[in-house]
């Protein structure tokens, strides 16, 4: 099982930066360094809710199921 995250092309799509997103929802860039590498074990739902505010998207655009 994979989950696949697509965080840098939905900051490319709304022209945002890494340092901005993190400023916006109140997480450090390491750990949303993290989150986008895939690194991450879990993720919060409010920090998932609050990257969806921002970048005004749904969880699937973010996150995507891969099966090995």
């Amino acid at each position: 099982m994979s989950i696949i995250v697509n965080l840098d092309a939905v900051l490319v799509k709304r022209n945002m930066k890494s340092k901005d997103l993190a400023e916006i929802i109140g997480i450090t860039t390491a750990n949303l360094s993290i989150l986008k590498s895939g690194k991450a074990k879990a993720v919060r739902f409010s920090t998932l809710e609050a990257i969806c505010k921002a970048l005004d998207c749904q969880p699937a655009d973010i996150l995507e199921y891969v099966e090995d």
